[in-house]
């Protein structure tokens, strides 16, 4: 059984990225491609390789590389995070009054895509999924543990004290803008307990326009928020968007110095290209390409991770076979945007364990499938 240098097993991993095509974009580390070659999949191996790197951590907004993994399990995660991972919003309106502009349906589509945060322990841990009641069940199994009240009551008045020559509706009339704030909250049995103070269920962004009124217009009505999946309705998904690319790589083969040095860096985005100085030691290595170049600027890569891969470095005839552009296959670098209910990183671990659910649930009917 031979095995490959270290070398070459960094190269079957990278993506060739040229001028008009894409080259080498399937997986070959499996049984069988490589003759002579092991390539088992192993519980050790997968260790040793896999890892993550943490490049931002904000509540709402996280980065991150997955290094190690296959593109099946690195999109599964991305799959489940958008669809899978459960949140709340409002999925009944009940109209009581709107002589807006905005019709009833439209109104309360509006209403459900606004996203909604409130205390994480209660959130994810008290409240329970809804379930419809079967046809002909007079009870709407409606229960504190299952279903959130909201109520928005608004009424667009004239403003008494605004200036005769005053334009501006905001100044001439009271609430002619309703905003996601003016929604409110009606607790009701254990809710108070989860979902008081900060807790409270309030929206993400309070400034979310809903309408607009004039003097006359009203809308009045409650809504009953639940918990539910992306899968089912967008409205009910955690993350405003959850994305990954993978890791780009540049390879510079050949010097380049000078004016071609300062518009090679302006073919990538800022900081990906550094200039530095040809240092005297290299200027005085033999084959280096540097001889006789002492004090002028070269490229050098400084942060490959911020490059797009737009590929404009190979129109210009100056860099030809100066540079390689590639992408590693097995390095994830994941952006994931929370719509406010849950931290960002939080969402990505809930993804894990719905994943393993998923494994657990595939083992079971596996086995009941031999027996």
């Amino acid at each position: 059984m031979k095995h490959p240098s270290q070398a070459e097993i960094e190269r079957r991993k990278i993506v060739g990225i040229n001028a008009e095509t894409v080259t080498d974009n399937t997986t070959t580390d499996y049984p069988g491609h490589w003759p002579g070659e092991d390539h088992e999949w192993n519980i050790d191996t997968f260790r040793d390789n896999f890892h993550v790197e943490f490049h931002q951590n904000d509540p709402l907004l996280a980065s991150f590389s997955l290094i190690g993994v296959d593109a099946s399990i690195a999109n599964a995660f991305r799959r489940i995070m958008i669809a899978d991972v459960p949140s709340l919003a409002i999925e009944y309106v009940f109209m009581a009054n709107n002589t807006s502009v905005i019709q009833d349906e439209v109104l309360a589509h509006r209403l459900g895509l606004v996203p909604f945060k409130g205390g994480r322990e209660g959130l994810h841990k008290f409240l329970k999924w809804y379930k419809k009641p079967a046809d002909g069940d007079e009870d709407p199994g409606n229960f504190d543990y299952n279903t959130i009240r909201m109520e928005l009551n608004v009424e667009c008045t004239h403003n008494e004290s605004a200036a005769e020559d005053e334009e501006d509706p905001n100044k001439l009339f009271h609430h002619a803008n309703v905003y996601a704030s003016d929604i409110k909250f009606d607790p009701i049995g254990r809710q108070s307990q989860y979902f008081s103070g900060e807790n409270a269920i309030a929206p993400v962004n309070p400034d979310i326009l809903i309408a607009k009124l004039r003097p006359g217009q009203a809308i009045e009505c409650s809504m009953h928020m639940h918990k539910g999946a992306g899968s089912d309705h967008a409205k009910f998904s955690p993350v405003a968007t959850a994305s990954y690319r993978l890791m780009p790589t540049i390879d510079i083969l050949q010097p380049i110095l000078g004016a071609d040095a300062e518009k090679f860096a302006k073919c990538f985005p800022r900081g990906v290209i550094g200039l530095e100085k040809v240092t005297r030691k290299e200027a005085a290595q033999k084959g280096s390409g540097y001889e006789g170049h002492e004090g002028e600027l070269k490229a050098v890569v400084k942060d490959p991770m911020r490059d797009t891969v737009s590929r404009e470095c190979l129109r210009h005839a100056e860099f030809k076979n100066k540079v390689k552009l590639g992408r590693r296959r097995d390095h994830f670098i994941y952006s994931i945007e929370s719509a406010g209910q849950w931290e960002s990183d939080a969402i990505f671990l809930e993804s894990i364990a719905h994943l393993k659910e998923k494994c657990r649930k595939l083992e079971g009917q596996i086995v009941n499938m031999v027996r």
